[in-house]
């Protein structure tokens, strides 16, 4: 069993009491739950369950979530470099199911890193809509536009800002948001236990304040009949029921909704708080004594009040005189052309999502699609654009097959052979899914993946 606090364990004993307590400290001598979500945005549950090298069984709260094996090792997988699933905590997947986005929604993710919750949000966005997704920590905003990169999202703004510098901007914007709160992460003790040694009663203390501050400036952010869901991987009251307990006092005008109670997910704990307003019940508890995953609190919000009035600014698209490379890039490898507001940033280009709000002021880490770079008298292709289209948008493919080598020796970065009359750019694939770029020319194909995700082989 791992080494818990002792003021950890005396305090769950206090509030559970001993028999609940003793099942719940139980699980702590278990093995964490594993699983990955299929990334419906480019492939359906069937195409992975069929496969022999996996193992998996659904996660009965989140339709496209499964357990997966420790012996099958998903992140060594090409599968996982060509964005078909996110590896994810399966109590996490429950959050975005709870946000319930719908096409066309405008949705925050106010505190995204590493992007779990972001890329589920977006696979039901299905590439409608606009998602946000902000990372105040710069190195933690970079690992969370690149998990965006790999599933293939058009439609999000990964930024690198404060909820404070967010709510000045987008005041009244959102149709929903989720606030996935940094919090003490004693749901996590399982799964990461170096979390185990930052928990305190203070650092629980700290956590409370923080979340307090972020909830505020969401709530400035929601537009009228708006919904807000408010999540951690915690236990704590303080961080929980009487976080939401203390944020509808401040805000009269929300409405706490009903999350149902299935598959052991149970609900919150209002006798926990010092109103022990059955209202609090309304929120929800994933346990690990109750089901098979982690810990969680989720909590479900409508805002009834008036919102803010957001003036709407939309980015313009970049003139068609200044795309003449890039169309003749188009021109020669894709089968179809592109639509929607292109934007140059330097000499990046990005195809952004429709209606895209204008972000000149933000620090915006990727922008929609990144296209690739404007160079001298030629364009050439980003990684994210071939990670973006299904395969058979590109004209020329190179198709790599998981029973042979070749797509090991192309992740990690080599010169592959050819045996067709390839010329220049092509889209190099595995089982049918996009993996990235390739030249082709004199019987090779140069590698263009990028050399900050090669890997140094099957170990």
């Amino acid at each position: 069993m791992l080494s818990l606090p002792e003021a950890f364990k005396n305090k769950l004993t206090e509030l559970m009491g001993q028999d609940e307590a003793d099942a719940f400290f139980e699980t702590y001598n278990h093995h964490k739950a594993l699983g990955l979500r299929v990334n419906s945005l480019k492939a359906n549950s069937d195409q992975l369950t069929a496969r022999p090298e996996f193992h998996l069984d659904p996660v009965p709260f989140c339709s496209t979530g499964f357990y997966y094996d420790n012996a099958d090792m998903p992140g060594k997988h090409p599968f996982h470099q060509a964005g078909l699933y996110y590896i994810q905590e399966p109590s996490a997947m429950f959050v975005a199911e709870t946000v319930d986005a719908q096409r066309g929604d405008r949705v925050l993710d106010l505190c995204a890193a590493p992007g779990g919750k972001s890329t589920q949000i977006a696979a039901s966005l299905n590439g409608s809509g606009l998602l946000v997704s902000n990372e105040i920590f710069p190195k933690r905003a970079k690992a969370l536009s690149e998990n965006i990169e790999r599933m293939g999202i058009s439609n999000a703004l990964v930024t690198n800002e404060t909820p404070e510098r967010l709510a000045n901007y987008f005041p009244g914007y959102f149709d929903k948001i989720l606030v996935d709160a940094p919090c003490s992460g004693e749901g996590m003790f399982r799964k990461d236990p170096e979390a185990i040694e930052y928990w305190s009663p203070e650092h629980v203390r700290e956590c409370a304040r923080l979340q307090a501050q972020i909830l505020e400036q969401a709530y400035l952010m929601l537009k009228s009949e708006g919904i807000l869901v408010y999540s951690t991987c915690t236990f704590s009251p303080e961080e929980d029921e009487r976080m939401i307990e203390s944020f509808l006092e401040k805000h009269p005008d929300l409405e706490l909704l009903p999350i149902e109670n299935r598959f052991g997910i149970e609900k919150g704990r209002p006798e926990w708080t010092e109103s022990n307003d059955p209202e609090l019940s309304k929120t929800a508890r994933l346990w690990p004594h109750r089901l098979h995953g982690e810990g969680h609190f989720v909590a479900k919000l409508c805002k009834h009040g008036e919102a803010p009035a957001h003036k709407e600014k939309f980015t313009n698209s970049a003139k068609e005189n200044l795309l003449k490379d890039f169309r003749q890039f188009e021109k020669q490898t894709l089968r179809e052309k592109l639509h929607g507001i292109f934007y140059y940033a330097g000499s990046q280009l990005f195809l952004l999502p429709d209606g895209c709000p204008d972000f000149s002021k933000l620090k915006v880490v990727r922008a929609g699609i990144h296209l690739g770079e404007q160079k001298k008298n030629r364009f050439e292709p980003n990684h994210a654009l071939a990670l973006a289209l299904p395969t058979e948008a590109f004209q020329n493919t190179l198709p790599l097959h998981i029973d042979d080598n070749q797509w090991d020796r192309y992740l990690r970065g080599e010169t592959l052979p050819l045996e067709s009359g390839l010329k220049g750019w092509t889209a190099v694939t595995i089982e049918g899914f996009p993996l990235g770029w390739g030249k082709a020319a004199g019987g090779i194909l140069k590698n263009f993946y990028p050399k900050g995700l090669r890997r140094r082989g099957l170990n």
